[in-house]
């Protein structure tokens, strides 16, 4: 007879609670007026720095990621600077050694001197990759990365988002025909 499972705390579903609740406590402000990098005025604001820069918070970033990719054929992963950043170190570092997965990031301009590269880290040329982003509102941050990595022929596997605005991201993403995931939306946190 099969034991019925038990979910521990170290189940991905009491990781994926206590990691919303890290970001309920520490990164969702709603103490005045925001300006977002969507143009658009909000009443709160999700400072994801404040969840992805604390140890718990990353460690969990990477566990709840990690997991919900699994399920996808990719080789990299990577988006827009600087809101992507930790959520791709966290993917990569929870990736090793069982599915190694490597990171790259996009600037918002290529850079003027060195390299003068516009994507840095690792990507190749025709690759799978997942764009990841720490907030969405209508998308255009994770669309910036989507354009730089499709010129370099890349396969856009979906665009995936730490909490969705739900304020079109969604939509902007389908009528680009590009899928779009989310781990929490704004409902997550009412």
């Amino acid at each position: 007879m099969l034991a019925k499972r038990v979910i521990g705390e170290d189940s991905i579903v009491a990781k994926r609670r206590r990691l919303r609740d890290i970001i309920y406590e520490n990164s969702l402000l709603k103490d005045r007026e925001f300006l977002l990098a969507s143009g658009a005025r909000s009443n709160y604001y999700f400072d994801m720095k404040m969840t992805t820069q604390d140890p718990e918070g990353a460690n969990l970033v990477g566990d709840v990621l990690f997991d919900h990719l699994a399920q996808y054929d990719f080789k990299y992963i990577g988006g827009l600077a600087t809101g992507a950043i930790a959520l791709m170190l966290a993917v990569c570092i929870k990736s090793w050694p069982d599915r190694p997965i490597q990171g790259f990031f996009v600037r918002d301009e290529a850079k003027d001197h060195g390299t003068k590269k516009l994507i840095d880290g690792y990507i190749e040329d025709g690759a799978s990759v997942i764009i990841v982003d720490d907030v969405t509102t209508k998308g255009d941050s994770a669309m910036k990365a989507v354009r730089a990595v499709q010129q370099r022929g890349c396969k856009v596997v979906r665009v995936v988002t730490l909490v969705d605005r739900l304020e079109g991201a969604k939509e902007n993403f389908e009528r680009a025909g590009i899928r779009f995931d989310t781990i929490f939306t704004t409902d997550d946190f009412r």
